[in-house]
């Protein structure tokens, strides 16, 4: 009895036989052929590096032409041709050849265990700025994340206008087209880099390769931190009516409705003096007003009783006094005057006996 899970799983350091002549001895029946556009400033550098490129699709029997007049580049197989796949390989290693890819990695798309993704991100984003903005963050500061996400994929990556060329093993391409996409989706790179950070420490654990690692994986929210700000002036819509609206009042409208109409000229005359003196009755009201706010005096700060000592705690004042006039008498450091007496007592004393 053999375990399932040993045989799903290809062992440690296989590589699949690479494809010979014996293995198609016959050769192709038809002629195929591919070829690709290229931009002008990729001109000088394809004529300086089209021997190499020549030279190693010779290896394989597949012929390369450069046409500097159209912009284009064309392989076809030849009679000797014995790889099916190697036109493939040949239109891939062109395609990247255009996207301004160095020869140096584009020529590794001929291995068998290499592949190449090119991916279209020019109209994922609406607005160009943002495109921008998203595409410097896939290269982070200084080409870092970029280059972070090439040591964990082991894919050579070209960010190049509205692409994004990627060439490895088929396992890391996989990753990079999702970090790119996510990317374009406005989420971090950063953090497909930690997963992939986390997978890679997994992978070497013999144990955990049959089970899920989703417990391991971190889960990133996305948190709207910043609430969109409301106008200050909200303009509200009115409710919709097939009538037009009243035609606002007259002049004469609004005299006839206050009488005014009626009046003759001279009470007119008097009624719009009455107004403007009352106007004016109300302006000066209110500028004597202000002029004597200087003159109002500011409220005064109502005064705290002393309370009264009581005579239990009075200080005795002829106390201190003599206290005092005691340590005037006294000398900084002197004797009292009972052992200066008894001094002066024994001096006497030792005078006589002499």
């Amino acid at each position: 009895t053999v375990d399932e899970s040993e045989l799903l799983t290809v062992p440690d350091g296989w590589k699949e036989p690479a494809f010979t002549r014996e293995d198609n001895p016959k050769g192709l029946l038809e002629e195929s052929s591919f070829a690709t556009l290229f931009p002008k400033y990729r001109e000088a550098y394809l004529k300086e590096c089209w021997p190499l490129v020549q030279k190693a699709l010779g290896e394989h029997y597949v012929n390369a032409a450069l046409d500097l007049i159209e912009g284009s580049m064309t392989v076809t197989t030849t009679k000797k041709t014995f790889d099916p796949y190697a036109i493939i390989r040949a239109r891939d290693l062109i395609k990247l050849l255009a996207r301004s890819v160095p020869f140096e990695q584009a020529v590794r798309i001929l291995q068998d265990d290499v592949a190449c993704d090119i991916i279209k991100i020019g109209s994922l984003v609406r607005k160009r700025e943002t495109f921008i903005k998203r595409r410097a963050r896939l290269l982070g500061p200084k080409g870092s994340t970029l280059k972070a996400l090439e040591l964990l994929t082991n894919c050579y990556i070209m960010v190049q206008g509205n692409t994004v060329s990627a060439l490895g093993p088929f396992s890391g391409l996989k990753e990079v087209r999702k970090v790119v996409l996510d990317t374009m989706k406005n989420i971090h790179p950063i953090y497909n880099i930690k997963t992939l950070m986390i997978k890679r420490e997994l992978a070497k654990d013999p144990e955990l390769r049959t089970q899920s690692w989703e417990r391991f994986l971190p889960k990133f929210k996305r948190k709207n931190l910043k609430k969109r700000k409301e106008p200050k002036k909200k303009n509200t819509k009115k409710e919709y009516t097939p009538f037009p609206p009243p035609q606002p009042e007259s002049q004469i409208d609004k005299e006839l409705a206050s009488g005014e109409y009626f009046l003759k000229e001279r009470q007119k005359k008097r009624k719009q003096m009455e107004e403007i003196k009352a106007k004016q009755a109300d302006a000066i009201k209110r500028r004597q007003e202000e002029r004597n706010k200087a003159f109002i005096p500011p409220k005064e700060k109502a005064v705290v009783k002393t309370k009264k000592v009581p005579a239990e705690k009075k200080i005795d004042i002829e106390a201190i006094k003599e206290k005092v006039k005691n340590a005037k008498k006294k000398k900084l450091g002197a004797l009292p005057e009972e052992e200066v007496k008894l001094k002066m007592a024994a001096d006497e004393k030792k005078k006589k006996k002499k």
